[in-house]
């Protein structure tokens, strides 16, 4: 029996000539800035997958690193196409110790390991932690971000009540004003 191809295909299983012609066949499409077979139905994981892939190099993801923000929506569900700009965080007390693509933003962060979710095996923000972080962080809150942290909530089944409660339980935190302000309006 051949071996059977991971569920997302990146530069480092396939070349990428291969795998846009087998994308151009119809025998793969895309997840992000990855490919996936056309039998594969498309969840979390996969797209934790794609996310973590984006400068892994061949012998694998840095376990340190930790999907957050447009990024974790994405993974989550409430985003429906990738964002173009990857954000990552690690633990404050690590470092991103290599070279990223300047589509890659890695912060350093204060973060407990409750608002961190194993997806696939991979390290991705909570759904709680993603909709504060989105709340404090996201420039303008327009209404793509309203939007996206409102399906959000409603897919993880977490009240405007819950990340209140949350981000007033947090001494000192940077923007807690501001992003009670926004999420009040989700």
């Amino acid at each position: 029996m051949p071996p059977r191809l991971p569920p997302v295909l990146s530069g480092a299983d396939l070349p990428a000539a291969e795998l846009w012609a087998a994308k151009l066949d119809g025998e793969l499409f895309l997840v992000g800035d990855c490919f996936a077979p056309v039998d594969e139905i498309v969840q979390a994981t996969h797209r934790a997958r794609a996310v973590h892939s984006v400068g892994a190099p061949a012998t694998g993801v840095d376990s340190r690193l930790i999907a957050e923000q447009r990024s974790a929506a994405w993974i989550w569900g409430a985003l429906d196409v990738a964002p173009i700009h990857q954000q990552l965080c690690v633990v404050s007390n690590s470092r991103a110790g290599r070279d990223l693509p300047r589509t890659v933003s890695v912060r350093e962060v204060v973060i407990r390991g409750s608002e961190i979710a194993m997806v696939g095996g991979l390290r991705v923000t909570t759904p709680l932690r993603t909709i504060i972080d989105l709340a404090r962080f996201s420039e303008a809150f327009e209404f793509a971000d309203v939007r996206t942290v409102s399906r959000l909530m409603r897919q993880s089944g977490i009240s405007l009540e819950q990340c209140e409660a949350d981000i007033n339980g947090r001494r000192n935190l940077p923007g807690k004003r501001r992003a009670l302000q926004r999420l009040s309006r989700c």
